[in-house]
């Protein structure tokens, strides 16, 4: 293909006529002739080699290139799109699509408040938030599919740039009993328990395996779970324990009802804001993580400051 035959029209007409399903609604919607849009698309499946429409009694239709074409077509679109918000916005207010990755634990502590405070402060940013493990949030910023995440780390992801936020010690949360007294435990204690520990792979359950590996212990592990909001479901039935950041205990739902004890030997993970390293980021990316640091201080603030 010639390097200036495919241009952006010629992927808005592609989407049109496939939206439209007809050369003639597509015309009408994109104020183009249907002859010239007929034309194009004969031009562009020529260029490409492949057959991109089917022409039938009910209508178009994407083939199978097509369906492959629509959806790179609609992205590059939507990135278009968005470079011009992106640009307009460094001139004044942050606007646009910002999409941020949070680890699951965190986000069902702050992506609430977090997000109620982004609509305070930047309305003009449309935010997108994605939870899930540090395999997924890694990959998501490697494609690009998201511009930051806030996620735990116990070893520093390599290749990618990192904002440490806080470091704090785990700690074990279950039902609260009037006989506990303690306000510590040690991993042999710790490794009787029922535990609700994350599937792996996960930062929170490496940092766990290790230190019980260094001991030679096994921990008592009755459910893994995926997700923490799952977890914390099993601990409010009082079915097992669960072991956090001490940070996020005072934001779980509900918490009044649980018991906080610290682990000892202390075992550390670090929150950080992650993103590319290859690009800097939109000035609507940057205003977002600019804030959720903040917001990440104040909890930091109210709840006593990390060690």
């Amino acid at each position: 293909m010639s390097p200036n035959f495919l241009q952006v029209r010629h992927l808005r007409y592609f989407l049109g006529i496939v939206d439209a399903g007809s050369f003639t609604g597509a015309a009408g919607m994109l104020h183009v002739a249907q002859s010239a849009l007929s034309q194009q698309m004969t031009a562009l499946e020529a260029e490409l080699g492949v057959e991109l429409l089917q022409r039938g009694q009910r209508g178009i239709r994407p083939t199978a290139a097509g369906e492959i074409f629509y959806r790179e077509a609609a992205s590059i679109i939507a990135q278009v799109e968005q470079l011009g918000r992106v640009v307009r916005s460094t001139a004044g207010e942050p606007e646009g699509l910002v999409r941020l990755g949070m680890s699951s634990g965190l986000a069902v502590c702050w992506a609430c408040d977090f997000i109620k405070a982004c609509q305070m402060i930047l309305p003009k940013v449309h935010l997108r938030l994605v939870a899930g493990d540090i395999l997924r949030m890694r990959s998501l910023i490697a494609s690009r599919a998201i511009d930051l995440c806030l996620l735990l780390e116990d070893e520093p992801i390599q290749g990618l740039f990192r904002q440490p936020l806080f470091c704090q010690p785990l700690s074990l949360v279950g039902p609260l009993f009037a006989e506990d007294i303690t306000h510590t435990i040690s991993l042999e204690r710790l490794a009787h328990l029922p535990l609700v520990l994350p599937t792996r792979p996960n930062t929170v359950r490496s940092a766990l395996d290790r230190a019980f590996q260094e001991v030679g212990l096994t921990p008592n592990c009755i459910a893994e779970v995926d997700t923490f909001a799952s977890a914390l479901s099993l601990v409010n039935a009082g079915i097992g324990n669960v072991i956090v950041p001490k940070i996020v205990f005072s934001d779980i739902p509900g918490h009044g009802r649980l018991r906080l004890i610290s682990i000892d030997p202390p075992i550390h993970v670090t929150a950080c804001l992650i993103s590319s390293g290859n690009t800097p980021l939109p000035f609507a990316a940057k205003a977002v993580g600019d804030l959720l640091a903040t917001h990440v201080d104040l909890a930091l603030q109210k709840n006593g400051r990390a060690t």
